[in-house]
């Protein structure tokens, strides 16, 4: 074999076999990158899901108790056979009346059903609840007397007694959008905590208190120099260690 031949086939050969361990040892390094590639991904998804589905909803950005004028109304039921107002009727106006603000002197209604089959005892009863409501302290000029048409002429219908008040109240519970069998985040439902918000603003006296604190009342200086002067002497009260357990 000539020689020009057998140095070409040397370097052919060696040229093959370099190019061979350079392919062999980049194969790990391949694999190993697209694997920590996969690893890192299927990690970023599962941790933001976590996190994200761990967050719940809070029920009181979702029932926000807010202040604002609602109207306050009751209805009384009068008998055909009646001839003026009854002792249960007076109760239970008097109880109502009871949430009537004087300060704010809201218009107070008196609605007389009108084409019912107590239309006349109806009128007379509600002349009876306006001296009623002007005795309780609602000025006679707030009293309105209006009517409404009775949806049925044949039967009894109500003497309707209302007024605006402002108070604390929230949106109507019983809203199911969805069924809670057919999701898996970790959410409140719709409806959760509606009823503890409605009950909670139902229970507030005085909307105000919401809004800030009141107007602190005028200082007992009689008591407070009486607790000062024992607090000096380092005194026990007879009154705590009446009610205390441990023995001084």
């Amino acid at each position: 074999m000539p020689k020009s031949a057998s140095k070409a086939m040397t370097i052919g050969m060696a040229t093959q076999s370099g190019r061979e361990r350079i392919r062999r040892s980049a194969t790990p390094v391949l694999a190993i990158a697209a694997l920590a590639a996969s690893l890192a991904g299927c990690g970023y998804v599962g941790r933001d899901s976590v996190t994200v589905g761990s967050i719940p909803d809070d029920y009181r950005t979702n029932h926000p108790i807010v202040i604002a004028e609602k109207n306050q109304k009751i209805d009384l039921p009068v008998g055909a056979g009646d001839r003026g107002m009854t002792g249960a009727q007076r109760d239970t106006l008097l109880g109502f009346l009871d949430g009537y603000d004087k300060s704010a002197a809201p218009s107070l209604t008196i609605a007389i059903p009108r084409g019912s089959a107590n239309e006349m005892a109806a009128l007379v009863a509600g002349r009876d609840f306006a001296r009623v409501a002007a005795a309780a302290g609602v000025k006679r000029d707030r009293i309105v007397m209006t009517s409404y048409q009775s949806v049925v002429p044949e039967a009894s219908a109500p003497v309707r007694v209302a007024f605006v008040a402002v108070k604390a109240q929230t949106d109507k519970c019983g809203r199911w959008p969805e069924d809670l069998t057919q999701t898996s985040e970790n959410k409140h439902y719709a409806d959760f905590g509606c009823s503890y918000q409605n009950n909670l603003a139902a229970q507030i006296a005085n909307p105000n208190d919401l809004l800030g604190p009141r107007k602190q009342s005028e200082i007992d200086a009689e008591n407070r120099g009486k607790v000062i002067d024992l607090y000096r002497a380092r005194g026990v009260s007879n009154e705590f260690l009446g009610n205390s357990e441990v023995t001084y």
